[in-house]
């Protein structure tokens, strides 16, 4: 079976870990962008604008943005679509996987920075750049690049 991605690897326990871990995070944060991209662009209709979902508009004060369809469009499409297609890739194992979810990660990491820095703080900022930097661990422990364990054998 020459060529085959699965037959030319064998993953270690951590390794199967990793992917699973991965697998939940992009799934969880592709859903959870997608609710939270929609909520933004539906109440960016509404005239108040803020419901319990979506933030005040004066949270946007000082930004380029005068009301939450762009960023809500950005969490649902690029957000939300990264993960949803970084799942999907990773769990058909296909070469470009590793790739989008490291977009999506990185992306995650991005987007949760620049909100730190035009609204005010959130507990759920910190939960989701959290979930970006373990997101990117994953993918580096399924890759093959960061091994804990070993490290940790090698400090001994």
């Amino acid at each position: 079976m020459t060529g085959s991605v699965r037959a030319a690897t064998t993953r270690s326990p951590l390794q199967r870990l990793a992917r699973s871990t991965l697998l939940v995070v992009a799934a969880f944060i592709a859903v959870t962008a997608a609710a939270g991209g929609v909520a933004l662009i539906v109440g960016s209709g509404l005239p108040d604008g803020s419901t319990v979902l979506v933030p005040p508009r004066s949270y946007l004060a000082g930004s380029p943005f005068g009301g939450y369809l762009v960023p809500g469009l950005t969490l649902l499409v690029v957000i939300g679509g990264l993960h949803a297609a970084a799942f999907v890739l990773v769990s058909r194992r296909r070469p470009l996987g590793p790739l989008v979810a490291a977009l999506a990660g990185f992306a995650t990491l991005v987007w949760i920075f620049v909100e730190l820095l035009v609204i005010p703080f959130s507990a759920l900022q910190v939960v989701y750049e959290l979930l970006g930097i373990v997101e990117l661990a994953a993918l580096l422990v399924l890759l093959g690049l960061l091994d804990p364990i070993e490290a940790g054998r090698e400090r001994s």
